[in-house]
């Protein structure tokens, strides 16, 4: 599991290398800033109640690393931020600066007890201090005219359990304005609503009021970006194993502790895929279908992978995407795109989707790399690096636009450029569109095209058009024929290495 560490559970064992009586502390911030986003980090403090502590000052190293400029210092003192309770989010402007790539390493000075202790990005022990990177852009981020781009897979606070936790709604809110999104689902885990926040061992009286006050903590914020309270519900597939699956924005909680851990050996599935589409209306997606997990995983917490039995979608509430795309483009990313194109030549037009599944990690992730000993970190799972970007119809940001986009067939997964098509008579056309910040132009615009036959069946190939690019500018629009189609779809790659995914156009239809 990915996710920022705590460090004073032990399973009531006498000892832990990483226990220390302090609260975690460390530094977050956006990874960047689009035009007009003044930049910020955060000061988290998590489990003050248990050992409050006095944040009594922050200095930061500034150093850009795309030119060779000198370290900057800035220094914020007689900060005397007193922390008390579960979460704090103090928040600081660190200032300007110049479009640009940057590390910047914050030096936090706290007090307990009478006893002063300074460190570096944070306080987790026997991890060596890893500086935040942030962009400043010096363009805003490309997106197709009309279309709504957000984050659909991450956690809030609501997530806590042991070793893991997110940030706030309104820290995330903030970060999402930073970072040029339009909406935000999040998936705080089920099993985590039926657990108690003070006390994650034990069961909540009511699962379904935590998810209330959620959705009460989402409604007092600002309307923009759209914040919007969905689920990650472990869940049976086919099989009779967890797996995960996540809604945009349910009536109402739905059930699944299956692998929450908390029952040790025993973790069945509470409720069947089928059973839980029954009882909701929302969108489901199927999230990191086939992400690759050990022998002890399965083991332990009874986790298995997604089927297309499981997708249901002859059913009248089918599941409506698959969300291949969770962070990086690893082996999981392979093998769920190579089974929604699978899907795609069976005629299912699913939508593809991607999200990051990070807890509240900004910039980069904190997480468990053996339990009870050591801790780790990495750049795979930061919130809003993935978008998914839907066409909306009216493109007002509103539960209900969203909810009509994702019914529609038209939407691009990206970590960076645009790529999007329209249905134009007997053509679709492709633009693709990046920018300086994302390396500017494209190493390759390809397309792929699914044949009808003579007999009138599907290929069972795609195959790439003629009129796919290599070496393409920053602005790109290509016209495709539907004639003898099944499908179009599109996929490009920017000079940095920045990727970007359309939804199946049909053309059959």
């Amino acid at each position: 599991m990915l996710h920022y560490a705590e460090t004073h559970f032990k399973f009531r064992l006498p000892w832990s290398l990483l226990y220390r009586p302090w609260p975690e502390i460390l530094t977050d911030a956006p990874f960047q800033f689009v035009p007009g986003k003044m930049p910020q980090l955060w000061i988290v403090v998590r489990d003050a109640h248990r050992f409050s502590v006095t944040i009594e000052s922050l200095e930061i190293s500034i150093k850009r690393i795309d030119r060779n400029d000198p370290a900057e210092t800035r220094r914020f003192e007689h900060l005397d931020l007193k922390a008390d309770k579960p979460f704090h989010f103090f928040p600081v402007g660190i200032g300007a600066l110049k479009p640009g790539l940057y590390e910047i390493l914050p030096k936090v000075i706290a007090k307990r007890g009478g006893k002063e202790k300074s460190f570096k990005r944070w306080n987790f022990p026997g991890l060596n201090p890893a500086p935040l990177r942030i962009q400043i852009l010096k363009e805003d981020l490309p997106k197709a005219p009309g279309f709504l781009a957000g984050e659909m897979h991450c956690h809030t606070y609501y997530s806590a359990d042991h070793v893991e936790y997110g940030a706030s709604p309104a820290v995330m809110q903030q970060a999402a304005a930073a970072i040029g999104l339009d909406f935000v689902n999040f998936t705080d885990h089920a099993y985590d609503f039926a657990f108690q926040q003070e006390d994650y061992t034990k069961e909540a009286p009511d699962a379904s009021e935590r998810f209330r006050d959620l959705k009460k903590e989402i409604d007092a914020l600002p309307a923009e970006p759209l914040l919007i309270a969905g689920e990650e519900i472990s869940a049976g597939n086919s099989k009779g194993e967890n797996v995960h699956m996540t809604t945009l924005g349910p009536e109402a909680y739905l059930p699944g502790l299956g692998d929450c851990g908390r029952y040790w050996l025993n973790n069945r599935p509470t409720l069947p895929i089928e059973r839980l589409l029954e009882m909701t209306e929302a969108h489901c997606f199927a999230a990191h279908p086939l992400q690759q997990m050990g022998a002890l995983e399965k083991f332990i917490f009874r986790r298995g992978y997604w089927k297309s039995k499981d997708l249901h979608l002859y059913k009248k509430h089918p599941i409506r995407g698959i969300q291949f795309w969770n962070g990086l483009r690893d082996e999981g990313f392979q093998l769920g795109k190579a089974w929604w194109i699978e899907e795609l030549g069976k005629g299912n037009f699913l939508l593809p989707i991607g999200g990051n599944d990070a807890h509240g990690d900004l910039n980069d992730t904190t997480f468990v790399r053996t339990p009870l000993f050591s801790l780790g970190n990495n750049r795979h799972h930061v919130f809003g690096r993935v978008r998914t970007v839907v066409r909306a119809t009216p493109s007002a940001v509103t539960p209900e636009s969203l909810k009509r986009a994702f019914a529609d067939d038209n939407c691009y997964i990206t970590d960076g450029p645009a790529l999007w098509w329209e249905r134009d008579g007997s053509t679709v056309k492709f633009h693709a569109q990046s920018t300086q910040d994302l390396g500017g132009g494209f190493r390759y615009i390809r397309i792929y095209r699914r044949r009808i036959l003579t007999s009138g069946k599907w290929a069972s190939k795609e195959e790439l058009c003629p009129e796919s690019l290599v070496a393409a500018s920053q602005n790109e629009t290509i016209e495709v024929s539907t004639a003898g189609l099944a499908y179009l779809r599109a996929e490009c790659e920017t000079a940095s290495g920045r990727y970007a995914l359309t939804s199946a156009a049909r053309c059959d239809s």
